[in-house]
């Protein structure tokens, strides 16, 4: 009997021993249950010759070829991958909305002697729940704002607020961007919808009863936009601005950006962005140092120059000001209890 979702929750305390996906790998690529791993039983080509068939020319041969196709994958998945699971393994499967692709791969599973299942209206289900957490829904957690300057370690004080107990959330390591022009983790950002699933996965498990601690953030990072509901809370909450001597941010940026400095085409590429703000005497330096390898004074004048300028614009002045000696894992880890302590 196919299992209902009632809540993101619910998919911690399923008695399954693990979440398939059967949807064509550029549909689980996009966004997918979390934790599920992928068997498609159509490929992307598949998918699209069997649509095709279907709308143009004759539904029963659709899913005739269809039907042929999905047996040949199942075996593929069953010879391969599955092929140590023992008889007491326990699928849940899916696919778009909970219909023949998971009906008939969990069929096949059932005929081995496997207690596979299938979710109610498949990922389209799940889907409802993520956008009714994000979107249909006020934050239901106090928020309290790590706000300050680039380079005064915000990031990474989340993380020790973790260490010491609080209840965080990494908004930029979710959208794999550290929310500047310099800011993109690794080659590429998740989709919008695999950023909100982990988002609402976030959520789902935090203590409506505590404060969670969130680093400002515009309505933007990266390509990614964060969901209303974190625009308001962000905007009525309470702010503490971190600040740091000038020479601990340069330090902290040169660390945490050793990949941008690591790659010249790069960060000469994004320098030249900043035309249109600084003119091309300006920028003309900045790519210099960056070619001589002068990347302290290029940090320092991009600090004062460029972000300390916006930050003043968009900051909260009502915020605690909350001052630094330097930006040490050991100073961020004392820092992180009082204020764990504090808010927590």
């Amino acid at each position: 009997m196919p299992v209902t979702l009632d809540s993101l929750g619910d998919l911690g305390t399923l008695p399954f021993d693990q979440v398939i996906d059967v949807r064509s790998p550029a549909e689980y690529a996009e966004d997918h249950v979390p934790g599920a791993i992928s068997l498609p039983v159509l490929s992307d080509a598949e998918r699209a010759r069997v649509g095709t068939i279907y709308v143009q020319e004759d539904r029963f041969l659709a899913r005739k070829i269809g039907a042929a196709l999905v047996a040949r994958n199942a075996a593929a998945h069953i010879e391969g991958p599955l092929a140590d699971r023992d008889g007491g393994w326990r699928p849940l499967v899916y696919c778009w909305r909970g219909g023949q692709r998971s009906g008939s791969f969990t069929s096949i599973l059932q005929q081995i002697g496997w207690r596979a299942d299938t979710i109610a209206g498949g990922y389209r289900s799940y889907r409802r729940l993520v956008v009714a957490a994000l979107y249909d829904s006020p934050f239901p957690c106090p928020v309290l704002l790590i706000d300050g300057g680039t380079g005064t370690a915000k990031t990474r004080l989340l993380a020790h607020l973790g260490a010491a107990g609080a209840q965080v959330i990494d908004l930029e390591a979710l959208a794999g961007h550290r929310g500047s022009l310099f800011g993109l983790i690794g080659t590429e950002q998740p989709s919008q919808k695999a950023f909100e699933s982990a988002l609402a996965m976030r959520v789902a498990a935090l203590d409506r009863a505590r404060p969670v601690f969130l680093e400002a953030e515009s309505a933007r990072i990266g390509g990614i936009t964060l969901p209303p509901a974190f625009a308001v809370a962000m905007k009525s909450a309470p702010g503490i601005r971190v600040d740091a001597p000038m020479a601990a941010r340069v330090g902290h940026i040169l660390a945490e950006y050793e990949d941008m400095i690591a790659d010249p085409a790069r960060l000469d590429a994004v320098l030249e962005r900043l035309v249109r703000y600084h003119g091309h005497e300006k920028v003309a330096t900045w790519r210099a140092w960056a070619a001589a390898g002068e990347f302290a004074p290029l940090v320092e004048d991009l600090i004062r120059t460029h972000y300390d300028p916006r930050y003043r614009r968009v900051s909260k002045a009502e915020a605690t000001p909350f001052a630094l000696p330097d930006l040490s894992d050991a100073t961020l880890s004392v820092a992180a209890r009082r204020l764990a302590d504090r808010h927590g």
